[in-house]
C-alpha cells in the first residue's frame, strides 16, 4: 500500500473513532456542557439529567478514549476538559468529503447538460 493511501487509511480510522463516540446522545450532550473550555467535574456534568454519575463517567472514559476530552486530578476529584483539536480534525474531514460532492454533482450536471 502507497504510503498517501496507509496514512490516509489511518486517518479516516482515526475519523471513524471520533465519529463513534459522538454517536451517542448522551455523550454528545457532554461535549455540549464542555464546549465552553472549562473543566467541569463528573457532579457537574450530570447535575440536569437522569443520568448517573457512574453512567457519566462510563461515557467520559469514551469520550477520553477518542481524545476528545482529558482528565485532571484536583485532589480526589476528576475534572473533564474539552479538546478542540479531533473536533476541528472533523471539521477538516468533512470538509474535503463536501468538496469531493460538489465535484462528483458538478461532473453529473456537465454530464447530463451535455
Amino acid at each position: 500500500m502507497p504510503r498517501n493511501s496507509a496514512v490516509a487509511l489511518k486517518a479516516t480510522k482515526q475519523q471513524a473513532h471520533i465519529f463513534a463516540a459522538l454517536g451517542d446522545p448522551t455523550r454528545l450532550s457532554l461535549v455540549a456542557k464542555l464546549i465552553d473550555g472549562e473543566t467541569h467535574s463528573i457532579s457537574a456534568l450530570s447535575e440536569g439529567s437522569k443520568i448517573t454519575r457512574q453512567a457519566v463517567t462510563k461515557h467520559l472514559t469514551v469520550l477520553e478514549g477518542a481524545g476528545l476530552v482529558s482528565k485532571v486530578k484536583e485532589g480526589r476529584e476528576s475534572l473533564y476538559l474539552l479538546d478542540p483539536k479531533p473536533l476541528k480534525s472533523l471539521q477538516e474531514y468533512l470538509d474535503i468529503i463536501s468538496m469531493q460532492w460538489d465535484q462528483t454533482l458538478q461532473n453529473l450536471k456537465s454530464f447530463v447538460e451535455e
